[in-house]
């Protein structure tokens, strides 16, 4: 079994040394072929000389923060093991709970084990926004599990084969890969309270998890036929625009004056270029999604270094 343990850290000195020690207890109780790989989001406290400390540790480094989910894409693109585990820095995802989460997925034979955070230990706003979201999620994606906001995920290695991830989209992986056709299974994990550290998530983090959110719809529906959604609004604004002009001929034939009724006629006209604006839109996105498909997409980050430190050394 070879497992490669990813983990996005900022600001988490009270927490990575004990996290890592727990990583390495379940990896070598298990027998695992192993790598254990962190990756320092810009951290602004002692993270960095902690992490330092630890063996053995793949360090990636990144130049400033640049959030959780450009951290993620890092580390798992530096994973070179059969299967990737992703988890939180902060403690709260319990490594016990790996070993199960293998076994599920060899046991079902999926792809993705998401893990299921059935009994939190957060905040009572923080479980309000979280049910929100997930409400959302299962109006808008479908991807078939409870907690997309579990960082502690079990992947196979091939599901990243040309992936990248950018903005909050680390909470839709399971979406994005079930929209390429990989199976998605869940396990019930242990969710643990925060002895250390404070939370990194706002009602910022909220709101760009939400437009993701749609932007991953879209991706799930209409990223290979974008003209079929912005085509159809515009025929129908067209119909608006249309049925507004009739309206306004009426009038006229009525022996009404335009001046008078001004209404009518400027609806027809917002309609009609509104309709027009649309469907042009849709045929620039079909143009450019088949440029996006033919060519490479440059990554929104920076890596500083990436380091090993060896029991060896």
């Amino acid at each position: 079994m070879r497992v490669s343990i990813v983990v996005p850290v900022y600001n988490e000195e009270g927490n990575i040394a004990n996290l890592h020690k727990e990583i390495k207890d379940v990896c070598e109780t298990n027998g695992y072929t192993y790598e254990i790989i962190f990756v320092n989001d810009g951290s602004s406290d002692g993270t960095d000389k902690v992490c330092r400390t630890l063996k053995p540790l793949k360090l990636i480094s990144m130049r400033k923060n640049f959030g959780q989910t450009a951290a993620m894409d890092a580390g798992i693109k530096a994973a070179q093991y059969d299967y990737i585990v992703t988890m939180d820095g902060d403690g709260q995802n319990d490594p016990a709970d790996i070993p199960q989460m293998i076994e599920y997925m060899q046991k079902e034979d999926v792809d993705v084990v998401s893990g299921w955070r059935k009994n939190r230990k957060d905040t009572f706003m923080k479980r309000f926004v979280s049910r929100g979201a997930n409400f959302l999620r299962y109006l808008l994606v479908h991807d078939g599990i409870h907690d997309s906001g579990c960082s502690l995920k079990v992947y196979k290695k091939e599901c990243f084969k040309g992936i990248s991830l950018y903005g909050e989209q680390h909470r839709f992986i399971p979406a994005i890969l079930k929209i390429k056709g990989f199976k998605i299974g869940e396990v019930v994990v242990n969710h643990r309270p925060r002895t250390s550290g404070y939370t990194k998530y706002n009602w910022k983090r909220t709101i760009k998890g939400f437009v993701d959110m749609i932007s991953v719809w879209f991706w799930n529906k209409y990223a290979t036929r974008p003209l079929h959604l912005l085509g159809g609004m515009g025929m129908l604004f067209e119909l608006l625009g249309f049925g507004c002009g009739i309206w306004s001929i009426v009038l006229f034939a009525m022996g009404r004056k335009m001046s008078q009724n001004i209404f009518p006629p400027l609806l027809t006209i917002f309609f009609v270029i509104i309709g027009l604006i649309m469907v042009i839109f849709g045929l620039m996105s079909e143009i450019l999604m088949k440029t996006y498909f033919g060519v490479h997409v440059d990554v929104p980050y920076n890596v500083k270094a990436i380091e090993d430190f060896d029991d060896k050394d």
